[in-house]
């Protein structure tokens, strides 16, 4: 199993997952638990990006009925004390969308974000969609200071190398915007649709993972001539 392996893994989904009530993507929702190696498999949601929203954390819990041991970890109101010792009770982390410049705020103060990679070495499955999926990298595009846009993060993570933008095709701002920030060094950026996902083994590409028939994951960068590429994975 993933645990005893210890194979680092991480699945960043660009768009959709759980609870957002899209069927077509129920395929890729059971490929991420798969991953775990267990047939109920005990998720952890952190629904940090959306303030610890509770009605999202039930449209995420609802989602999982049945296919999984459901927990929460919260820290606007946090309960737990011990966040090692909580994480190491959990097979995969799914991290929820939102702002990814409040979620890496307030991770950074609890000390999430240390407790996270100490999971991820045990071989804990990391995931998680939009904001979610950003922050496991060195860079990102976010509209967490201006709703609608898609403004250039450089403070992730860093766990996995380059850049990621999540909803590429779905929000009207983001290839444009993406493509602006590539033109002036931005670097290379993974570009996800929603219903599509990257998934990484021990930060490495293993490949593309969609759940909808035209989702698709595209590398941008710039070319020899300063004209942005998209390489399609």
């Amino acid at each position: 199993m993933v645990g005893q392996t210890m194979v680092r893994q991480v699945v960043a989904l660009g768009g959709g997952g759980f609870g957002e009530g899209v069927d077509a993507d129920r395929g890729l929702e059971d490929t991420l638990l798969g991953l775990t190696g267990r047939d109920e498999p005990r998720v952890c949601f952190v629904p940090t990006a959306s303030g610890d929203a509770d009605a999202y954390v039930e449209k995420v819990g609802d989602a999982l009925v049945g296919r999984a041991r459901f927990s929460v970890l919260r820290l606007f109101a946090r309960e737990v004390v011990d966040l090692d010792a909580f994480l190491a009770e959990q097979d995969l982390v799914y991290v929820g969308g939102g702002s990814t410049v409040n979620l890496l705020a307030v991770w950074r103060a609890h000390g999430l974000d240390a407790a996270l990679r100490r999971a991820y070495e045990r071989g804990v499955v990391m995931s998680g969609v939009s904001a979610g999926a950003n922050c496991w990298f060195e860079r990102c595009t976010t509209d967490s200071w201006r709703v609608g846009n898609a403004d250039g993060l450089r403070d992730g993570l860093g766990w996995l190398s380059g850049g990621f933008c999540p909803h590429y095709r779905s929000e009207p701002a983001r290839r444009p915007q993406l493509h602006g920030l590539v033109t002036s060094g931005f670097g290379e950026t993974y570009a996800v649709d929603d219903g599509c996902a990257l998934h990484l083994v021990d930060e490495q590409l293993v490949g593309p993972l969609a759940s909808r028939p035209d989702a698709r994951a595209v590398l941008v960068r710039r070319g020899e001539d300063g004209e942005v590429v998209e390489d399609r994975l």
